[in-house]
Order: structure tokens, then C-alpha cells, then sequence
């Protein structure tokens, strides 16, 4: 979350990556505010994971939409699938 007037601002980013489509995990969505809130609220109906990683989502809020994330990131994105993994598996998805 950035800091507006003192108030935090949320901040949420989606992404997305394909084994054996994607070179790499990709931006499919991103925004600020009441955009962000309504992005995490739809993940949250949907059963989408959610990650909560401040300075990871300001890097990815850099990026354009369908931009793939860049290779300095990998390490990061990475801790973010394990933990999508682990929770699929808890769930019987996996």
C-alpha cells in the first residue's frame, strides 16, 4: 500500500502463468483503490489465492498489462506459486 494525504492506498495486482504457454508469469490485472479493492474482492469470490506482499506488488504495479514479469522478479514470483501450490494441494486441486 502507497500513502495518499496519509491514508493507505491499496494496491493489487493479478497474475497469471500457464506451464508449457507461458515464458513467464505474466500481469492480468492491476490497479489502485476502490480498483484494487474490487479486484481482491473478486479474487476472494472466485477462490483465487491472495498473497499479501507490499513491496512485490509496488514492483508489479510498474508493469503493463500482459507485460511479463522481468527475470528479477522470478525468485519472488516463485515464493508466491509455491504458496498458491501448497494451498491447491491443502485443497485436493493439485
Amino acid at each position: 500500500m502507497s500513502s495518499q494525504a496519509g491514508k493507505p492506498v491499496k494496491k493489487a495486482v493479478a497474475l497469471k502463468y500457464t506451464k508449457g504457454a507461458d515464458e513467464a508469469p505474466h500481469i492480468t490485472a492491476k490497479g489502485e483503490g476502490r480498483l484494487a479493492e474490487k479486484l481482491i474482492k473478486e479474487a476472494k469470490k472466485n477462490n483465487i489465492p491472495i498473497q499479501e506482499d507490499e513491496s512485490l506488488v509496488s514492483m508489479l504495479s510498474e508493469l503493463d498489462i500482459n507485460e511479463i514479469i522481468p527475470e528479477e522478479l522470478y525468485a519472488a514470483v516463485a515464493e508466491i506459486y509455491t504458496f498458491i501450490y501448497n494451498i491447491d494441494k491443502r485443497a485436493g486441486r493439485s
